[in-house]
């Protein structure tokens, strides 16, 4: 047996109103925003990368053009303006991948949700600790990064969101800061 979701009756409440069904409805509206935002956001980014990963073949055409110029001031401040040109490009197609590695995080934040309302709108599973353990242990599984499942375990554990928040947060920069190391190693 499951919640019968016929719309809000918080206005007017009757004998089946009840906050849990209201809960799922609100959930519901949260799902379904992040869902329409990632797709318009979506179809922006597509056209922004497309357009700049032209871009980035126009400008190594242009590169390659400026090789067969004869040598001179004129040439060196053409190369010069398409590396900046390029390097701004290159800057931009990599924000383009934060973008959707933050899509993906959306898609997660939704299904986690819609997972949530399903369990929580389902009597026999709602008073279920293990259906609840289910549930977390199928929202830990989708994160990649080892400090994602760390904030996952802390709030889990009982942290605040905000301490957990801010130590995730340490954690990435202290990460951050040793990949620079290396790569900065790496060069020399």
């Amino acid at each position: 047996m499951s919640i019968n979701l016929n719309g809000s009756q918080s206005a007017q409440p009757d004998l089946d109103w009840s906050q849990l069904k209201e809960t799922v409805l609100m959930i519901n509206l949260a799902v379904s925003q992040v869902e329409q935002s990632m797709h318009e956001g979506g179809q922006s980014v597509d056209t922004l990368a497309s357009s700049f990963t032209y871009l980035a073949q126009v400008m190594c055409d242009m590169q390659d053009q400026l090789k067969h110029l004869p040598e001179g001031n004129e040439k060196s401040r053409l190369i010069e303006t398409t590396q900046v040109a390029s390097n701004n490009i290159n800057s931009a197609i990599i924000a383009f991948q934060f973008y959707d590695k933050l899509s993906q995080r959306l898609g997660h934040v939704s299904s986690d949700l819609f997972a949530l309302t399903k369990l929580i709108s389902d009597p026999s599973r709602l008073y279920s600790p293990p259906e609840w353990k289910k549930l977390q242990d199928m929202i830990r599984s989708q994160y990649t990064m080892e400090e994602e499942r760390n904030m996952f375990d802390k709030v889990i554990a009982g942290m605040s969101i905000t301490l957990a928040l801010e130590e995730y947060k340490a954690e990435m920069a202290e990460k951050s800061k040793n990949k620079s190391d290396e790569d900065e190693i790496e060069l020399f």
